[in-house]
């Protein structure tokens, strides 16, 4: 049994085994990049870069590699729900492959996302363009996936714009930057939290399941506890996985009240026009009404309605008396009510959801 709200220690692999199918509303990948320096590398000081030197990175050919990833998206396919979402994270030397290899599980891509590092590093030899971006690549579980996508949460922070799929953000320094007991940088590969708490919001409704199989120091599960989301973590190596649960216990969730989204972005259930005569707010053979009570239909016991010499539903008969291919019912019909004022539909449904 996988406990929640906790970096797990082990190998992704075989952790992920433990999960039930369709029990995750979001992963997020940030696996090892595969990218081993071939000699060292020394800035014009003459001091040594640090790269990704760890065994974890480390891999015999593109095929031991293209296996592994192979591996664990295929159990991320059987944990996700239905609806669910998927983000990973990678750089020039893995995501092509990675991208591969998500189609043919038939995940659906949705968006690639280009991180763009405001404080990138250097290229020290001068042989090459400054790498100053990462892709992200965001999907559903399937092409018929309904995921999850907080539209208008994303356009009011940017201003009332449509987001874009270019990010700027830095790279964790400073503060941010987690250090080790020896007061060394802890993860070579750790990311910014502006870059993690932008997918929570935009893929995950409050109190939704999210999993970061390969945490290292936990900043997605960081942003998703300091969102008010649920998360899972792994991590096999012990170090990060002590250094991860010790930041988690130092966060504070924010209040809900503030985690509530846009109210357009929360899901919708849908009211058929049924349920306001089965919940005895309308009665068969009362009347609706268009605004402006020149046009009147007869409610039906089946939830349909009747309009002259035609009958159907409240959409169809209004798309007929407006002479159009298809019109909103629930704008157009309204009722009276005891006052004999005119009340449109929607109010009831409004009711209903409530």
């Amino acid at each position: 049994m996988i406990k929640t709200n906790k970096i797990h220690l082990g190998d992704c692999l075989e952790l992920l085994k433990k999960l039930d199918d369709k029990s995750i509303d979001l992963i997020f990948l940030d696996p090892p990049y595969n990218l081993q320096l071939n000699k060292e590398l020394t800035r014009p000081n003459h001091s040594v870069v640090n790269g990704v030197s760890q065994d974890w990175d480390k891999f015999d050919n593109y095929q031991s590699y293209d296996q592994f990833t192979y591996s664990y998206l295929e159990s991320c396919k059987r944990i996700l729900k239905d609806d669910g979402g998927l983000w990973i994270i990678g750089s020039y030397h893995n995501i092509f492959r990675i991208g591969k290899i998500l189609q043919d599980l038939n995940f659906w891509i949705l968006n690639d996302v280009i991180w763009v590092k405001s404080n990138p590093l250097p290229n020290f030899r001068a042989t090459r363009l400054t790498n100053a971006h990462e892709t992200l690549i965001w999907c559903s579980k399937s092409p018929k996936s309904k995921y999850q996508f907080n539209y208008h949460t994303l356009k009011t922070s940017n201003e009332d714009k449509q987001e874009r799929s270019v990010w700027n953000f830095p790279i964790c320094s400073g503060k941010e930057r987690i250090k080790n007991g020896n007061n060394e940088t802890a993860h070579p590969t750790q990311k910014p939290l502006a870059l993690m708490n932008r997918i929570i919001l935009q893929s995950t409704l409050k109190d939704d399941l999210v999993l970061e199989p390969f945490a290292g120091t936990g900043s997605f599960c960081a942003s998703a506890k300091y969102l008010g989301r649920n998360y899972i973590g792994f991590e096999k190596d012990q170090s990060y996985q002590k250094i991860a649960n010790k930041r988690l216990k130092s966060i504070k969730s924010l209040d809900h009240k503030l985690l509530d989204l846009n109210e357009k972005d929360k899901p919708i259930k849908k009211i058929p026009f049924g349920t306001l005569i089965n919940s005895g707010y309308l009665k068969p053979g009362s009347q609706l009404y268009n605004n402006k009570k020149n046009h009147r239909a007869t409610i039906l016991p089946d939830g349909s309605i009747s309009y002259q010499d035609q009958r159907g539903s409240i959409h169809k008969i209004a798309a007929k008396v407006n002479n159009t291919t298809s019109f909103n019912g629930w704008d157009f019909w309204h009722y009276e009510d005891q006052k004999k004022n005119l009340v449109s539909i929607d109010e009831i449904r409004k009711k209903i959801r409530n």
